[in-house]
């Protein structure tokens, strides 16, 4: 049984969660896993590891449109036959798999922590409720239609050797009706939020928009990103693309620094990949110290000046 991959890339380079799926693949199918590259700086897709062959698809201008790469998609599985198609779990890839499953009338098992093969389709475990339990699931049809939940697959290795072959996908009018017209810069500069290797965030327990200087303080001084929880968002102090949860970013850093959050599952659902996570909080019954490896029970307007003085001082010495 061969695999097809839908690949997200960066200038062609293929992307973290993409790679992930690629892991799936490569444990799922006992025959060749492909892939299938589309969109902007798709000509030279690098980084693709394990992988027999790279269907890279022609398509006229270079804006994300879901249902013309649905198309493109279904176009190769009914040339290729695969057993089983996966994406990464990410907002491009649950979009466009969704579309892949109406045309072909197949069901789709989303956000998959694993997956294996059966006689009629697969049986899987995926992500439910926000993070907040797992579901084990038997899908039936062929070809199988999986998107995997962010971090939970080690990456495939980098690597190049993949043939290349490039295709015009027969495309409708209606195919390129919805698309991305415009990119717009969140604006901030600094560390992004979901590639930073540390993220310091503040919850309703900040208290103000004013009163986030002490969690850029010490996001400074770690070169960490600052996260924020949705409560903060909808209160207004900071940007929506600030937010970490299940309707924000998810994020998956070496140290996760939740300060004044309480730990609601949609909050938790977005931190979940964390390698460590330092929960502060004045709150000793707060839900989120049940996820902590580390716990600071105190006021984060008293301990998080106290922690970065203590981190100017080590630098001093």
């Amino acid at each position: 049984m061969d695999a097809l991959v839908l690949v997200e890339h960066d200038g062609g380079a293929a992307d973290e969660v993409s790679l992930q799926a690629l892991s799936l693949a490569a444990a799922y199918a006992d025959g060749a896993v492909n892939a299938v590259v589309i969109g902007a700086g798709a000509d030279e897709p690098a980084g693709l590891g394990g992988v027999a062959t790279a269907f890279v698809a022609e398509l006229d201008g270079e804006a994300f449109a879901p249902d013309a790469w649905a198309a493109a998609l279904c176009g190769l599985i009914g040339r290729l036959a695969p057993g089983v198609v996966i994406a990464a779990g990410s907002d491009r890839g649950n979009d466009v798999m969704a579309r892949v499953a109406a045309r072909l009338d197949l069901p789709l098992a989303a956000n998959c922590t694993a997956a294996q093969p059966t006689g009629d389709g697969a049986s899987v475990t995926r992500v439910r409720w926000g993070g907040s339990l797992l579901e084990e699931a038997s899908l039936v049809g062929s070809p199988a239609l999986l998107t995997t939940a962010p971090h939970a697959f080690a990456e495939a290795p980098r690597g190049g050797g993949a043939a290349i072959e490039r295709f015009t996908p027969a495309l409708e009018d209606g195919d390129l009706l919805v698309s991305v017209r415009e990119h717009v810069d969140a604006g901030g500069g600094g560390v992004s939020l979901a590639d930073a290797a540390v993220v310091v965030s503040g919850g309703r327990g900040v208290g103000s928009a004013e009163a986030f200087a002490v969690v850029e303080e010490l996001a400074g001084l770690l070169g960490a990103a600052v996260g924020c929880s949705r409560a903060v968002t909808m209160a207004g102090w900071r940007p929506h693309s600030d937010q970490v949860g299940q309707t924000g970013t998810k994020i998956a850093p070496d140290l996760y620094i939740p300060c004044g959050i309480s730990g609601a599952t949609q909050h938790m659902a977005g931190c979940k990949g964390a390698k460590h996570l330092l929960a502060i909080n004045g709150d000793a019954a707060a839900p989120i110290f049940a996820s902590a490896d580390y716990a600071v029970i105190g006021d984060l307007h008293e301990v998080l000046p106290a922690i970065s003085e203590a981190i100017r001082k080590a630098r001093q010495s």
